[in-house]
């Protein structure tokens, strides 16, 4: 009979479990399984290799643009070169047809000083012939003794005039020249001085080019570093991506093992289950210290694992086993879980403890649980993936 009163509670205790269940309106949500896992990551590491590989493409395109600008800059620097000398040639240039233009107009001045001078000798032989005294050139002719002597006296006159004449129009010839060079070279300074102008035109013109091209190497180097920075990050995304995927090939390795090894060996009932009097204390405090700020739900789920261990062949059948097998629990390791037990735990996490006891199982028969992360599939209960 009174065993008969112990199953109805128990029954009553797994109905108001199941009904509060169905009052937190819990839905469990799926992750991905590990295969699905493993298509996706490899889908998204070969994403990852494509997007690599247009950044490569860019970077070489990048560097094929700069080795030409490169090469154009060269040029331009050396057309530069050619016309800063062309300039330096026409600044000389003009330098000496200026400094020829000075020395001819001294010749000019001396032309002018001399031609002033034969002018005056000129003058001044006339004189002399013409006017000696009171006599004139008539009495001079007539005072000659004879016809020879008439006729000499004539032609060293016109000899005289003859000779001023010629030496006179010779200075005059002179000036003109050394006027016309003068003319000839201030020409050519003007021709040189345009020759400068087109030069410096160019030159500008050139220098301009030279500092765009400079700009746009630079520019383009900028572009080649942050094409660098690019690759190294596709890099290091794609080292994560292929960890994360030998990872996720090891854990299905280790998965399918685990269900073998689940499925060839006898899972117990709860029912079958001895539990200590230092259980309930035991579980609750491990689910405090794993669960104490998840959703109730997922605090059953948390007792639900260790229950389901206990379960398994595969683990240890007792609760203290289960929970401080090595590397299995951290809070055992760490010695959070020995505090906590001095402490004790908070309310909910004991009634988690009796139902996880008591056979409830939100999770089914999951063995693992752990934060939520991409890779890892089962039922996601707040915080936590249980699989």
């Amino acid at each position: 009979m009174r065993r008969s009163r112990n199953f109805a509670k128990k029954l009553i205790s797994m109905i108001l479990t199941a009904s509060m269940c169905v009052s937190l309106a819990y839905v469990p949500v799926y992750a991905d399984t590990t295969s699905e896992k493993i298509k996706k990551a490899e889908m998204l590491k070969k994403a990852t290799e494509q997007q690599k590989k247009a950044v490569d493409d860019k970077r070489e395109d990048l560097e094929g643009t700069r080795h030409q600008l490169k090469e154009y800059l060269d040029k331009l620097n050396s057309e530069l070169e050619e016309i800063s000398d062309n300039l330096a040639e026409i600044e000389e240039r003009i330098s000496n047809k200026e400094a020829e233009i000075e020395q001819t107009k001294i010749d000019i001045e001396d032309a002018k000083k001399e031609e002033a001078h034969q002018y005056d000798l000129m003058k001044r032989h006339l004189r002399a012939v013409y006017e000696k005294g009171n006599s004139t050139v008539f009495q001079t002719f007539i005072q000659t003794e004879n016809y020879a002597d008439f006729l000499n006296k004539a032609e060293y006159v016109g000899k005289l005039e003859d000779y001023d004449k010629k030496m006179f129009d010779v200075l005059v010839e002179q000036r003109r020249a050394v006027e016309e060079k003068e003319q000839v070279l201030e020409n050519e300074v003007e021709q040189l001085n345009e020759l400068m102008d087109e030069a410096k035109a160019e030159k500008n013109k050139v220098s301009t080019l030279v500092n765009s091209t400079s700009g746009t190497i630079a520019a383009t180097d900028g572009a080649i570093s942050a094409a660098e920075l690019e690759q190294k990050a596709y890099e290091n995304e794609l080292r994560e991506q292929e960890a994360n995927l030998a990872a996720l090939r090891k854990q299905l390795e280790e998965e399918r093992a685990l269900t073998e090894r689940a499925n060839r060996m006898a899972w117990s009932n709860t029912g079958d289950l001895s539990f200590d009097v230092s259980d309930r204390e035991l579980l609750a405090c491990l689910i405090h210290c794993e669960a104490g700020n998840q959703p109730y739900i997922g605090q059953v789920a948390v007792g639900s694992v260790v229950i389901n261990r206990m379960r398994s062949a595969a683990f240890p059948n007792t609760m203290v086993g289960v929970i401080y097998q090595k590397r299995q629990f951290t809070p055992a390791g760490s010695g959070r879980l020995a505090t906590r037990l001095s402490l004790g735990a908070n309310e909910s996490c004991y009634r988690a403890a009796d139902e996880a006891m008591a056979g409830v199982q939100p999770v089914g028969n999951c063995l693992f649980f752990r934060t939520v992360i991409p890779q890892i599939q089962g039922t996601i209960i707040g915080g936590h993936v249980f699989y």
